[in-house]
């Protein structure tokens, strides 16, 4: 599994006009499901990510985590952080997790958030969606849990 998580001010998915999920103040998280991926696997992400120190404190050092600050997430299901680039100049996806399991984890991972006590919205798993970010420092951080 891997993410693309980025500190945001602000941040929305949207399918056509429809907003499927907006938060005021969190993380966007970018998540890719890998083949091998399970259960398992998006909840060790869900608490390394809950529980990175990426949020400013009284000092301004990045000391403090999204449950410390009560931050909200949103979680768009993003295969195309599987891309594979090595061979020419069209991107193979063939290392992204098969889509039925794919979606199931992303929903599997956004409960857990939840579960974790973090209110999270969530895209739509094979929709062209619409994600605006307003990044905040910038901070954005690459993780991969196997």
């Amino acid at each position: 599994m891997r993410a693309i998580i980025q500190r945001v001010k602000r941040g929305s998915v949207r399918v056509g006009e429809e907003v499927l999920g907006e938060i005021s103040g969190g993380l966007v998280i970018l998540l890719g499901v890998g083949p091998e991926d399970s259960e398992v696997t998006a909840r060790k992400l869900a608490n390394k990510i809950v529980n990175l120190r990426i949020f400013p404190d009284q000092d301004s050092k990045m000391n403090l985590s999204l449950l410390d600050v009560g931050g909200q997430a949103l979680v768009v299901p993003q295969f195309t952080l599987f891309a594979d680039t090595s061979r020419g100049n069209r991107p193979s996806f063939i290392k992204a997790g098969p889509p039925d399991i794919a979606q199931s984890l992303s929903a599997y991972f956004a409960r857990y958030l939840r579960e974790l006590g973090v209110e999270t919205g969530e895209g739509e798993f094979g929709a062209h969606m619409v994600v605006e970010i307003i990044n905040d420092g910038p901070v954005t951080i690459w993780l991969e849990m196997a």
